[in-house]
Order: structure tokens, then C-alpha cells, then sequence
């Protein structure tokens, strides 16, 4: 099996991939492979919409069924690639399978990073990545009271919000001293913290989990103050281990993630790499090397491989945007908040709609706005321009973005 493009991974970015090929102008053949059997699907709505029973996994389809086929795009699914030759541009399937390819983009984004602790093979004990995630925790719940949400992230939280409507008893755990301190201010922290202790999650900061404890499975977990929290359930929500091995084995530059340029190309040639396990220079970020894990990132880093393989390129420069559904409040974000020097409240969190500007010596670099999507949308342009606004003018909701560009 020799193919023009082979992506590797079924997921948004290896999809997008996939059709912005074809839109602009690739003729040549496409396959995709997924180590999952699923035709590619979303991935965000999984710990909210789908693990409430709100969205049926049909509408979680990126494409129809048929679109593929119409399109030309050959699907390879329920295989996992193991090895890369890139000399001779082939990769190694787990089954023995070996295909070819003119150019590769590997989207396989991550694996669920879980505890290296006493009892975490114990059965009840979960991540969330993949539809068989959810699926297997759904399966689980009805004989469920107890849960215990490990991880303080977006994913955790989404959980935890999830959970709480299913009417489970949750204890939520975050080693640092606050929930989202790696994305996100003081005031977004406490305002989130304040909102799942107001829906009763049991939510508890500062301290680490010990070990998973249970005969055959979990009963509760261990933490480092020695307290232990009954739970018939667990759900470790922390991080991704990007899914680059057979990469850096062929001789790709990279570490956590993979190394690529601006214009989505590794170190080694014809291979690309794309979405949440490809780290790039980014000009929003302060730092020289990130990772983006964001549906934004994988979209915009497919057309940005998509065009340099059909031949016009255009580098990468994408606004980085991320969002988070949790009970009735929809945080959007647009930047990059790390290393900031200074934050502005926009607004009160009392009435559930505000907005955290972010800055970095006077530009403005990110907001996190929480149901606040004027705020948002107007203030996109001010992030990408990297605007210097008075911090006073900034904390004035009755004054809208859109009229602080030239201020």
C-alpha cells in the first residue's frame, strides 16, 4: 500500500488534513490511518454533551460516513503505527502491515498521562481521550455514588460539572495550590473553584494522590495528607504524553512533542506533523518552543501542512483560541497567558459574566472571558495586534473593546 499523503491519526487535525487537501487542488491519493476503529469524530464534546446523553456519538461525526470515499480519502482504521522509515518513506503497522507514502502528516495528538501509583490498574480507574473512554465510564456509573476527579484542568473540571448533573457525589483533586494555575490568573481560578463548590463538588487543592486503594477495584484514593476519599470510580485527567515515539526513533528533532517549522515540517523530510504533539515557535507565547492542545491548533496547522504539500505554502500564524463548557458557563479564551506581569478584571464574578485581560510589559497578550462573548469577540483583534490599553480603560465593562483599539 503506497499512497501520495499518508496522515497518520483520526482525529481533527488529521481530518482537517485530509479535506484541506482536497480544497486546495491535491489530486493525489490519501489515506488516513486511526489506531481507533471510529470514522474521525470530535473529541471536546466528550466530557460534556456526549457524556451527558445530550449529543448521540452520530453528531459527533466530523464528516458523513459517505464524505470520505466521495472524496477519495482511504481510511485505514483500527491500526496503530509502530515504526517510521523515512528514508524510505514508509511507516510499519502493529499488525505487520507496511505502507508507503510520498508525503506524511502525523496527527496522532497524545495518550492519557495517568499516575505512576500503587492501584492505578485497578479496575474503575479511567482517563478520558476517546469515545471506549466514556463509553466504558457511562457503562460504570449506574453503579456508581462516589467519584473522585483527579486533575484541576479543563478536562477534570468538565468532568467534574458532568458528574454533578448526573447527580454523583464528586471529589475533585488538584496537586497546585488552584484549579487551571498552568493557563489561566487568580481570578479565573477562584471564580471556577467557587462554582463547583457551589454545585457541591468536594473540591480540594494543594495536595496529591498517595495511591488508588481496592481489592479488585478502586474503593477510594489515598492522598498525601493521608486522608483517604471513598470512591467507586476515578477519573485521572492530567495532561496527554504526546504520541511521537516512532518520530524522534526515525531521527525527528523533538522531546515533549515533535519539532516542526512554520510550516509544519519536521526535521525529517516530506514529514509533517500537526495538532497537539507538534511543537512549534509561537509568536503569541511568550517562550521559543510550546504545544498547542486545542481543536484551533489542529485546524490551523493542517492548512498550514495542507498547503505546503500542495504546493502554496503559508506559514502557520494563528491566533491561538480555546473554549470550556461547564454547567451553564462558557469561558472562551483568545491568546496566550503565560508569563504575564498583570491582570484586569473586567467586570463583576458575582454576576457570572466577566472578563480577565491579560498583560505583558503593557501589551495586551490574552482574555479568558466568561460568558462574556462580546467581550471575546471584540477583543480578538486587540490580542492579535497586541495592543497597549490603559489597564483603567480595560477594567471598564460599560466601555466595549471595539472602542479601545485606538485608545
Amino acid at each position: 500500500m503506497t499512497y501520495d499523503v499518508v496522515i497518520v491519526g483520526a482525529g481533527q487535525g488529521g481530518s482537517s488534513a485530509a479535506v484541506l487537501l482536497r480544497q486546495n487542488g491535491f489530486s493525489g491519493t490519501i489515506a488516513i490511518i486511526g489506531r481507533e476503529a471510529e470514522l474521525p469524530y470530535e473529541r471536546p464534546p466528550l466530557s460534556k454533551d456526549y457524556m451527558l446523553g445530550q449529543k448521540p456519538f452520530e453528531r459527533l461525526l466530523i464528516r458523513p460516513p459517505d464524505f470520505w470515499a466521495e472524496k477519495g480519502v482511504e481510511m485505514i482504521l483500527g491500526a496503530e503505527v509502530v515504526a517510521l522509515d523515512a528514508g524510505a518513506r514508509t511507516v510499519s503497522l502493529r499488525d505487520g502491515r507496511i505502507v508507503g507514502f510520498g508525503d506524511l502528516i502525523w496527527s496522532a495528538g497524545g495518550d492519557p498521562r495517568m499516575l505512576d501509583c500503587p492501584g492505578s490498574e485497578l479496575a474503575g480507574v479511567h482517563a478520558i481521550r476517546d469515545r471506549a473512554n466514556i463509553d466504558a465510564i457511562l457503562a460504570e456509573l449506574p453503579c456508581v455514588e462516589r467519584v473522585a476527579v483527579i486533575g484541576g484542568g479543563y478536562i477534570g473540571l468538565e468532568a467534574a460539572a458532568a458528574l454533578r448533573a448526573m447527580g454523583k457525589d464528586v471529589t475533585l483533586l488538584e496537586v497546585l495550590p488552584r484549579v487551571l494555575a498552568r493557563v489561566a490568573g487568580p481570578d479565573l481560578s477562584a471564580f471556577f473553584e467557587a462554582e463547583h463548590r457551589r454545585h457541591g463538588v468536594d473540591l480540594r487543592t494543594g495536595v496529591g494522590v498517595v495511591a488508588f486503594e481496592g481489592r479488585d477495584r478502586i474503593e477510594g484514593v489515598r492522598l498525601t495528607d493521608e486522608t483517604f476519599v471513598p470512591a467507586q470510580l476515578a477519573i485521572v485527567g492530567i495532561g496527554i504524553v504526546p504520541a511521537v515515539a516512532p518520530l524522534l526513533a526515525a531521527g525527528a528533532e523533538g522531546g515533549n512533542g515533535v519539532h516542526v517549522d512554520d510550516h509544519c515540517r519536521t526535521s525529517l523530510s516530506h514529514v509533517y506533523a500537526i495538532g497537539d504533539c507538534a511543537a512549534h515557535a509561537n509568536r503569541f507565547a511568550e517562550d521559543a518552543v510550546i504545544r498547542l492542545e486545542s481543536v484551533q491548533n489542529a485546524n490551523d496547522q493542517a492548512a498550514s501542512a495542507a498547503k505546503a504539500i500542495a504546493g502554496a505554502p503559508a506559514p502557520y500564524v494563528a491566533l491561538p483560541w480555546f473554549w470550556s463548557n461547564q454547567y451553564d458557563l462558557r469561558l472562551q479564551t483568545v491568546g496566550i497567558s503565560a508569563q504575564h506581569d498583570r491582570t484586569v478584571l473586567r467586570g463583576d464574578p458575582a454576576t457570572r459574566s466577566f472578563t480577565v485581560a491579560y498583560l505583558r510589559r503593557g501589551q495586551l497578550i490574552a482574555l479568558d472571558c466568561v460568558n462574556a462573548v462580546k467581550d471575546y469577540a471584540q477583543g480578538r483583534k486587540l490580542v492579535e495586534a497586541g495592543a497597549v490599553i490603559a489597564p483603567e480603560l480595560l477594567a471598564d465593562a460599560s466601555c466595549p473593546l471595539k472602542e479601545l483599539a485606538n485608545a
